[in-house]
């Protein structure tokens, strides 16, 4: 805006800087909502078979929308991921290379991003272990011998409904 056009208008420099401030922050939100919209649901597997976490990593690559952020075998680089807040479900084995899935249940407790989803994915499908795995805090249970498919589901149903904690 010109000076002329300012001082017809009554509006002081001030004034001026505080619209064009107001304008710059109503253009950032604006800008953050449409990234945030669009962010993509991010996982973390962690499994033992390095087969399983292979054929796992490429499902996930054929997902709209879905990134896997790392793949991990062990109790203790599960924790290590999973202990940042940038992560929006995990794929989590019972049985792995060393520690189990049930330890990073019972070690993230409540402290998992707000929205978060944990999928149980174990050859271990038996009653107990699932009981065990829910009360623990897991979302979803899967047998890997019979349910594969479900992993994929869920995790795009989850990705297409813009399900993630940082949303």
């Amino acid at each position: 805006m010109s000076d002329n056009h300012r001082r017809a208008a009554g509006l002081g420099p001030a004034t001026v800087r505080s619209v064009i401030r107001k304008q710059h922050t109503t253009n950032q939100t604006a800008f953050r909502s449409i990234v945030e919209s669009h962010r993509q649901l991010r996982v973390v597997i962690d499994e033992d078979s390095p087969i399983i976490r292979a054929r796992l990593a490429e499902t996930l690559g054929e997902i709209p929308d879905v990134d896997l952020i790392d793949a991990v075998d062990t109790e203790d680089a599960a924790l290590s991921v999973l202990r940042e807040p940038t992560w929006d479900a995990v794929v989590l084995d019972l049985q792995l290379k060393v520690g189990t899935g049930l330890g990073v249940l019972r070690t993230l407790g409540t402290r998992r991003p707000p929205g978060a989803k944990v999928i149980v994915f174990t050859n271990y499908a038996a009653p107990l272990y699932r009981e065990r795995s829910m009360k623990l805090g897991a979302d979803y249970f899967f047998d890997k011998a019979r349910e594969f498919h479900r992993v994929r589901e869920v995790l795009a149903d989850l990705a297409a409904a813009g399900t993630s904690a940082s949303r």
